[in-house]
């Protein structure tokens, strides 16, 4: 228990000092955290570390961000992607294999190891190329979407690449390894459903496999997640979550599957579902952690003793790698006609070896196709191209990216459509649904998030897209877009947590325009000491249409119903103006003296007038 909390104590200040100073410095998390590893890789060798378990846990990471990618996507912009996945994703992996295979072959190595090692370093990093784009807001421009492409294409192709590379095994190579070594062992663990089954049996078990994850995420996830959240709990919440990815992983692992790439279509499958923002925002902080956990274990792991003894060799390997992916990267940047900056960005972020590396390279010592020694000095160039990447963006960042940046501004500017506007409406209710209902039919789209299933299904069986979670909780805000979002309007019906939410966002996102509901008098001032600068009480109108009524009713024409309306209103906004500043957050109206004073002041002054006024349109004829 106490080695545990030590270890866990470790990583937790290393990566707490590392990553502020790294972000202060402009050199972005992922970096801080590498360097946070190498700076306690003495530590953890004194402690003698397990580091690759450690690193396997860390992986689930990268699991948790491809689910929450898959989220952001649904079947119908997954297919819209074929052309890049098939053309950029394959050819990325194809022409880079193929050139480092030519580079590895002029340097004496045979066919089959080459071939070997290109594949391996074809692969880029998923975990590090997502992690950045997403915190440099670059994820959506077209050189984040092509990367994107070609990661999703490359977690695609680890399939057949873990059936073909056996077959490159030499049989000088495999005479001389222990039999000890499982193919299993590169999962993980010793469960396989794969061994000792057939070819035929294998397809019929990966393809159950997916299937089964497909029609999982389609039909049983709504009602789990329905009945755990009946239960009003966020704790259990997380936990059906947590439950639900890693159930998929596991499920992926033991077939043979790249777990990433199964999480990734299990959040594909959810991707239209009304849980998807509350899933994203539960996740998210374990997501955060475990990456940060797994790029520590990374620095952590560079062999400084066998760099040290191959300084020159292993620095020119990871360079030449890095130069040879991105000229491949280039070519099919000009071919798909990525141009300007986001040519540059899709070359420098994928220019690194991927941490599925480290998977294949032990896979292929333990298959006889590359030797132990070449594949130890491999593993130090994945590792080296990986903490040189954060450095790639900075140049990207500080040099590249401003040079394109004025013929950027000189292009003219098309006029924003409806659907430009990115709407959050905070409940599904009365007040909710019906502004849901006008935006939506004036062409607008939006995200409405409520807290109450009774409401998402009603909503549903009326075919009303909604998202269930707690909107007051600024992880789902911040996973439901309010960072680019033109517009909040709050329609919930708790005057405690419409007062919490306003007052959140305004006090960290002060530029966007928040219309709130409003329960009375009392709660408008509480919303507007906030900051909040729009805000309507929820019977305040209504109110008004039925007094209008009721002077109908008495003989009052319809006229001048609607002046002695006005009149009211008018007097209704004179008299909040005149005593709002007596109004103190926390105390009953009917206990402040000052206020009450106020009231009474202005109505004594004010209402000999308005009686008169009314009057009088109520005698007209």
């Amino acid at each position: 228990m106490i080695d545990a909390l030590l270890l866990t104590f470790i990583f937790l200040v290393a990566g707490i000092v590392s990553v502020p100073i790294a972000a202060r410095l402009g050199l972005g998390s992922v970096l801080g955290y590498l360097l946070a590893g190498i700076i306690i890789s003495p530590i953890l060798s004194v402690l003698n570390v397990d580091l690759a378990s450690v690193q396997n846990f860390g992986e689930l990471g990268v699991v948790l961000m491809l689910f929450l990618v898959g989220l952001e996507l649904n079947p119908k912009k997954l297919w819209a992607m074929k052309t890049r996945l098939l053309g950029l994703g394959g050819g990325q992996v194809v022409l880079t294999a193929l050139l480092i295979m030519g580079t590895s072959m002029l340097l004496n190595q045979s066919w089959r190891i080459s071939l070997a090692v290109g594949l391996v370093l074809a692969l880029s990093s998923t975990a590090i190329v997502l992690q950045t784009l997403g915190e440099k807001g670059l994820l959506r421009s077209d050189g984040g979407q092509s990367s994107f492409s070609v990661l999703l294409a490359q977690d695609i192709i680890v399939i057949p690449m873990l059936a073909f590379i056996p077959l490159l095994a030499t049989p000088e190579l495999l005479n001389a390894l222990s039999h000890t070594v499982s193919q299993a062992s590169t999962h993980g663990g010793s469960w396989n459903l794969l061994e000792g089954l057939s070819t035929w049996q294998v397809t019929l078990v990966t393809i159950g496999a997916i299937i089964t994850v497909v029609l999982g995420g389609s039909y049983l996830s709504s009602p789990v997640f329905r009945f755990i959240a009946s239960a009003q709990l966020r704790e259990l919440f997380t936990a059906t979550a947590l439950m639900f990815v890693i159930g998929t992983t596991l499920l992926m692992s033991v077939v043979g599957l790249s777990p990433a790439l199964g999480t990734f279509l299990a959040g594909v499958v959810l991707a239209n579902s009304p849980y998807r923002h509350e899933l994203e925002s539960d996740i998210a902080p374990f997501k955060g952690l475990l990456l940060g956990l797994f790029f520590m274990t990374v620095g952590a792991g560079i062999n400084f003793s066998l760099l040290a003894s191959h300084f020159t060799i292993i620095i020119a390997m990871t360079l030449g790698v890095i130069v040879l992916k991105m000229l491949a990267l280039l070519l099919l940047g000009v071919s798909f006609n990525i141009r300007g900056a986001d040519k540059w960005l899709f070359a420098l972020g994928l220019a690194q070896a991927g941490e599925f590396g480290f998977v294949l390279l032990s896979f292929t010592v333990a298959n006889g196709v590359i030797p132990k020694a070449l594949a130890d000095q491999l593993l130090l160039v994945v590792a080296l191209s990986m903490l040189l990447t954060p450095i790639l963006f900075i140049l990207y960042d500080r040099y590249l990216a401003p040079r394109y940046l004025k013929d950027k501004d000189d292009q003219p500017q098309g006029v924003g459509m409806p659907n430009d506007k990115k709407i959050i409406i905070a409940g599904s209710g009365r007040m909710g649904s019906l502004i849901d209902r006008m935006l939506s039919l004036a062409g607008y789209e939006t995200t409405v998030i409520d807290y109450s299933t009774k409401q998402l299904r009603t909503l549903q069986r009326f075919g009303v897209n909604n998202y269930f979670g707690d909107v007051t909780r600024p992880e789902l805000l911040l996973a439901a877009g309010i960072e680019d979002a033109k517009l909040l309007v709050v329609a919930i019906d708790d005057p405690e947590q419409i007062s919490k939410l306003v007052k959140y966002v305004m006090e960290h996102f002060p530029h966007l325009h928040v219309i709130s509901r409003a329960q009375d008098r009392h709660h408008v001032y509480d919303l507007w000491s906030y900051g909040c600068r729009d805000i309507v009480r929820e019977v305040h109108d209504s109110s008004l249409r039925m007094g209008r009524s009721a002077f109908e009713a008495l003989g009052v024409s319809q006229d001048s119903a609607e002046k002695m309306v006005d009149l009211y209103r008018k007097h209704d906004q004179d008299a909040m103006v005149a005593v709002a500043d007596a109004h103190e957050i926390g105390i009953p109206a009917d206990e402040n003296s000052n206020y009450i004073a106020k009231v009474k002041a202005f109505l004594e002054a004010s209402d000999p007038d308005l009686k008169t006024q009314m009057q009088s349109y109520r005698d007209t004829k």
